[in-house]
Parts: structure tokens; C-alpha cells; sequence
């Protein structure tokens, strides 16, 4: 049974800005930020010496909090310190856990989730940052793994007890590599040796974690402020939001620097509005899920000159204890992923790829890009963002992938009948929108006839000229065309898999 964890040479002393105490609870922590006047301080020896300041931490209204405890693997952990990171994909949490035996360990934001990890050893020498290419296969310790992500971080603000400590404000480079059975490699290029990680995804209520704050236990209060553009009330309602839109005038507001910082914000024309309306609450596959984000995004393919632009629509949903899923409305019907914590292996040419021992086929590969978004997420999405897209499936199984030049995301997940989202969500009165029909091909449809085909054939041609006519007004790379799944296209085809969203943090 594990105890509650008992700190090895724990160490306290006056700090050297305000006077306060300053606690070390283990022998690996170096640092230290002065919880009263923000100082930091770095240990030598039985000595204290200040180096600075430190800067305030926004408020990411997380329900962890110092001190909280929980156990993992059958050992103890409590929360030390936090560290808060920001880099262009946007920013992200990680906090340090003082492990029962007096080591540590770090819980860290992950696609909406966490990963949990401990210090690591790559039995050579670190290669430097730039030897890690995204995409790219490299062996660690005998195992492959694919490098997911290849970013500059700064740090933007800590508090409490820390193994190691960035310079504040200084970007450093992050690696990070996923292998195929879920692990997570990081390597922090902010310390000298780099640090290596390695960790798997966890969910909280996993963790049986206890002392969190106290609001966030009784209830899920909402932070509110004035819309940066026109004023009217916003409320956050979620933990991790970075990013909100107006439900008065529709802008899309950055709540990447905090709730006490200016607010940026995009104005968003031409609203789109979602079949199923946002906070709408359903339950799909056992769990009760709630609607919280929604985004419109158009695709092409790159390899034809004249292909027309696609659209398709992705619902956020959000529950407490199992994080953030997917529901995607395209031509081919509705589907459900989630953000995998492993790396599907892709094959050499591409035209495949193998995940938990299954081999999907590649069916699509495409542009694509946000073009209207509404309600919270829990990554810094904007309107503009592109991806390299490909769809794999095998069956009603589902797996994506999505590419930046900084980063791989992948999602997994299945089809799903229409039927089984007009009842989740009780939208019997909408069930005409929601149906979507496979195309199946001719020859698969019994009693139909030569001429009937020709017919059918004439009709389709006329419709396609008649149609192109009316949308040719429209400029999809601009312009919202269509509001749902069904818009037209020439060929190929999206699932929709992982969004744009696309930071691992």
C-alpha cells in the first residue's frame, strides 16, 4: 500500500528577498520562486541567493494547485511546482511531482490531457535540436519512435519548487518524440545537458488526486470579461481554454497571455452556424459529452490544379474525467477521434499506416484549412490555419493525420450512423440535416438498368453545371460556401481527423 511521500533531506531558509520561508522538499531541486514576493532563488548548498524575479502566472483556471496529491503506479506524488511555457502553437503547464521516494516527476497538458513522466536516460550523447526532423524515424533505446514536434519555447512564468529552471523569456528548443505503443520522449533543450523525459498519457481521475482548488470542486465557476471588440459579456467556462469567440459579435479572442492581459481578437464575418448548437449535451459511446467548440474548414487537393474546395464540420466535446473528442460531419457521414498519445508508423510510401497492431489504408490526402470557428478551445485556433491532412481507414475504423512544419498530430476513431447523433442529442426535429448517404457505386445497386444509369449520368451533368453556376459568386478560400458536411466536391473526400489545433500542449 502506498504512503503518503515522506521528503528526503527536506531543506527551509529565509528568502533572501522578503524573508519569507522558502522550502526544498527534494535534494533534486535547485530552484525555488518565493511565494510572497516572487523571487527567485537558486540553492547552493545551505545557501540561498536570489537571481531575480519572477513573473506573475496567469490564471489557466486548472483545478491543480500546489500541494495537491494523488498517486500514480501504486506511489505517492505531490505537486511541488508549476512551470508555464509558451511557444507559437501556443502555451502549456507542466507541473513538478515530489515522488515517495524523494524523486521527481512531471504532469504535463497534452492535447487537451496529460502525460505523466519521469526522468529519462538516452545512453548516448544528445543530438542537437536540429538533427530531429518532423515526420522522421529515430530509434531510442532500441525502439522506434516518430518525431512529433520540433518547437521553440520560452518560459513565461513558475512558481514552487523546481528541478530546473529555463532562463525566463529566453526561447529554447522542445523535441518531442511518441513511439507506437503511447509513450511520450521529450527532450528540454532549456538545461545543459538537455533533459529527457519519457512518460505515458494519464486521465486525473486516474491519478485519485485530492487537495485541488476548492472552486473547482464544488462547481465549475466561469471567468467573464468584456469582449475586446464590442463589449458584450464573455465567460469561459472551460479549464484550459485558449481561445473563446464572442457570442455577440462573433470575434475570435486570444486567451493565450491570460485573463489580466490585453485581449486579442479576430473579427470573424459571415457567422456559420452549427447544426448542433454549442453547451448541447449527448451520449456517445457511454459517455456524456457536451459541445463546447465548433469548426467550419475547407479542403483541397494540391496535386490538381482545378479541384474544388471541400467543406466539412468538427464538433469539441468536452467531459471532466475523459478530456476532448472530435465529432466530424463530412460528405462521407459523421465520424468520432480523439488525439492519440502514440505515433501511428506510416509506411515508406505513404499509402499506409499501422497503429495497436492494425493496418489502415490511406483513402485521402489534402490541404486543409480553418475558415470559421465559434465557441471554446482548448488550443490557440484561428482562422487561416493550414495543415497537410491524411485520412486512413480500415472498415469503420478511422485514423488521421495532420502535418505543420513544426508538428505531426494523429487522431483515431470510427463512423458513425446519423441516427446514433439525432438521438444522443435529441435533435429528432433536424433529423433531414444530420442524415448523410454514402455514395455506393452503380454496379453494387441490384434491378438498375444500362439506360437508367445513362439517365441518372445526364441528370448528375446538368445538376453540376447548374450548381457551379450559383456558387460561382463564391470564393470558398474566402467565404464560408457551406455551412455543413455536404458541400460538393470533385474527388477525394475528408473524415476530418485531429484539428488544427495541433500542439501536443
Amino acid at each position: 500500500m502506498a504512503t503518503e511521500p515522506t521528503p528526503h533531506r527536506a531543506y527551509r531558509a529565509p528568502c533572501p528577498g522578503c524573508g519569507a520561508p522558502v522550502e526544498f522538499r527534494s535534494a533534486q531541486s535547485t530552484h525555488a520562486v518565493c511565494g510572497y514576493c516572487r523571487s527567485t532563488v537558486v540553492r547552493d548548498g545551505d545557501v540561498l541567493k536570489r537571481v531575480g524575479k519572477m513573473a506573475e502566472l496567469f490564471d489557466d483556471h486548472s483545478p491543480l494547485q500546489l500541494q495537491a496529491s494523488g498517486h500514480w503506479q501504486g506511489r505517492a506524488f505531490t505537486l511541488v511546482g508549476r512551470l508555464q511555457y509558451k511557444s507559437p502553437a501556443g502555451t502549456w503547464t507542466e507541473w513538478e511531482a515530489l515522488l515517495d521516494d524523494g524523486s521527481m516527476a512531471t504532469l504535463a497538458e497534452d492535447n487537451g490531457a496529460y502525460v505523466f513522466s519521469v526522468p529519462a536516460a538516452m545512453h548516448r550523447e544528445v543530438p542537437a535540436a536540429d538533427r530531429f526532423r518532423v515526420g522522421a524515424i529515430t530509434a531510442i533505446g532500441g525502439k522506434p519512435f516518430s518525431i512529433a514536434s520540433n518547437d521553440q519555447a520560452v518560459l513565461v512564468a513558475a512558481q514552487g519548487e523546481l528541478p530546473h529552471l529555463p532562463p525566463l523569456g529566453q526561447p529554447f528548443a522542445f523535441v518531442e518524440l511518441r513511439s507506437a505503443e503511447g509513450e511520450v520522449l521529450g527532450i528540454d533543450y532549456g538545461t545543459q545537458p538537455p533533459s529527457v523525459s519519457r512518460g505515458r498519457a494519464v486521465l486525473l481521475e486516474e491519478l485519485k488526486l485530492s487537495g485541488l482548488r476548492d472552486d473547482m470542486v464544488k462547481q465549475e465557476r466561469g471567468r467573464q470579461f468584456a469582449c475586446p471588440h464590442c463589449g458584450a459579456p464573455v465567460e469561459v467556462t472551460l479549464a484550459n481554454s485558449k481561445a473563446i469567440t464572442c457570442r455577440s459579435c462573433n470575434s475570435l479572442i486570444d486567451l493565450d497571455s491570460g485573463m489580466g492581459a490585453q485581449l486579442r481578437h479576430a473579427i470573424q464575418d459571415e457567422p456559420v452556424q452549427p447544426i448542433i448548437p454549442l453547451g448541447s449535451t449527448g451520449q456517445l459511446q457511454g459517455v456524456q459529452w457536451q459541445v463546447v467548440g465548433f469548426q467550419h474548414r475547407l479542403g483541397h487537393d494540391p496535386q490538381e490544379e482545378d479541384a474544388e474546395h471541400f467543406g466539412w464540420d468538427e464538433y469539441l466535446l468536452y467531459h471532466p474525467k475523459r478530456g476532448f473528442s472530435f465529432l466530424v460531419d463530412s460528405e462521407e457521414g459523421w465520424s468520432m477521434v480523439k488525439p492519440t498519445t502514440g505515433a501511428p508508423q506510416l509506411s515508406g510510401n505513404g499509402q499506409s499506416a499501422s497503429y495497436l497492431g492494425s493496418t489502415y489504408k490511406l483513402e485521402y490526402s489534402y490541404e486543409a484549412e480553418t475558415t470559421y470557428v465559434a465557441g471554446e478551445f482548448y488550443w490557440q485556433v484561428a482562422r487561416g490555419q493550414k495543415t497537410f491532412n491524411r485520412d486512413f481507414a480500415k472498415g469503420k475504423a478511422l485514423l488521421s493525420m495532420e502535418q505543420t512544419p513544426a508538428e505531426i498530430t494523429w487522431s483515431s476513431g470510427s463512423r458513425m450512423e446519423a441516427d446514433a447523433i439525432i438521438k444522443a442529442f435529441g435533435l429528432q426535429d433536424k433529423a433531414d440535416l444530420l442524415k448523410r448517404t454514402d455514395a455506393a457505386p452503380v454496379s453494387a445497386s441490384s434491378g438498375v438498368g444500362c439506360m437508367t444509369v445513362i439517365v441518372l449520368a445526364l441528370i448528375l451533368l446538368v445538376f453540376l453545371a447548374v450548381l457551379r453556376g450559383c456558387i460561382a459568386s463564391c470564393d470558398p478560400q474566402r467565404e464560408n460556401c457551406s455551412s455543413s458536411g455536404s458541400t460538393w466536391r470533385s474527388g477525394g473526400g475528408s473524415y476530418g481527423g485531429y484539428s488544427s489545433g495541433g500542439s501536443h500542449k
